[in-house]
């Protein structure tokens, strides 16, 4: 899973923007629009980075598809002390 973390949040070209959105989920469960309104980004761009999140299971998802809220995953919990390190080294 901290390979994975690495690669998804620091790897690729849109880590900094779901760094911002794990922060902002880890704080309050949210939806993609509420994403999108509080980091002043794209809706279209917050569902990129969402399915990008959810299949490589850092986020979970509740509820139907449109409202549906994210949060982090239990694996994802786990290794917080990954995420934390990272948030850290990207700021």
């Amino acid at each position: 899973m901290e390979g994975t973390l690495w690669y998804v949040l620091t790897g690729t070209r849109g880590g900094r923007n779901r760094i911002r959105i794990l922060q902002a989920i880890d704080e309050r469960p949210r939806n993609a629009h509420q994403l999108a309104d509080d980091l002043d980004l794209d809706y279209k761009t917050v569902r990129h980075h969402l399915d990008v999140l959810l299949d490589n299971d850092i986020v979970d998802k509740s509820g139907d598809d449109y409202g549906a809220v994210y949060l982090p995953t239990d694996r994802v919990r786990a290794n917080w002390g990954t995420v934390q390190e990272i948030f850290e080294r990207v700021e």
